[in-house]
């Protein structure tokens, strides 16, 4: 069963759309919080993840079909302003979705991949975390933040057939870049070494990579055009 969190918009419903294309909607569970989702309504839970007992919620409801997990944690926030500027809040509350939403995803459906003796975790990082750029100190804290944690939980669950990776997204054709104004997207896309942006099927090419490969784990795959 394929899990796949911010479900309803940009890279996660994208994922959802391709893998019910490729496998049926039987095997796939979305989440989604705020956006209600537009498509695949059948398929989809509001879950807030950032709430543990929302989440445990979800995953009783689903308990029966949940076997041979795959989860996809796309669900995220974001939230632009200089350190000096920022609000407290705000600042924690973006941690709060991106990197312990995260985590409480991961906790919940840890115990049934360890039951099973297989799991795939496959968590979405960022570009801006190893760019510095100015105004994203929050957002490129909780996508950093990810890296280190999942390295120790792959170590934690590596003997039970589960394995934990990142994928470091540049900038691709779906999602936040479309609040990007089209000057500043053509000064990014010039940085970058193969002069475009990513297409989104590039990422579902890469988490199915991960979840084929059972030797990789504890890893931050970087898929940027070679932007770093």
């Amino acid at each position: 069963m394929i899990i796949i969190t911010g479900g309803s918009r940009g890279i996660g419903k994208f994922l959802i759309d391709e893998f019910i294309n490729e496998f049926g909607d039987k095997e796939i569970l979305g989440a989604y919080n705020n956006t209600k989702p537009g498509s695949n309504e059948t398929i989809m839970h509001k879950v807030d993840i950032t709430s543990p007992e929302n989440i445990k919620e979800f995953i009783h409801k689903n308990k029966d079909i949940l076997k041979d997990i795959v989860l996809v944690n796309c669900a995220g926030a974001n939230y632009n302003a200089y350190a000096h500027k920022a609000s407290p809040i705000k600042w924690a509350d973006l941690i709060n979705i991106n990197l312990i939403g995260t985590f409480n995803m991961i906790n919940a459906v840890l115990p049934i991949m360890r039951e099973d003796g297989f799991g795939r975790i496959i968590n979405i990082s960022s570009v801006v975390a190893q760019k510095g750029i100015p105004g994203t100190s929050a957002y490129a804290a909780s996508k950093s933040g990810l890296w280190g944690m999942s390295k120790a939980i792959a170590v934690e669950n590596a003997s039970k057939g589960i394995t934990v990776n990142n994928l470091n997204l540049g900038y691709f054709q779906i999602g936040m870049i479309d609040s990007v104004p089209l000057e500043m997207q053509q000064q990014i896309r010039e940085s970058i070494p193969l002069k475009r942006f990513g297409y989104p099927i590039e990422i579902y090419k890469s988490v199915k990579y991960l979840m084929d490969n059972a030797y990789i784990t504890g890893t931050s795959m970087d898929i940027n055009g070679g932007l770093t």
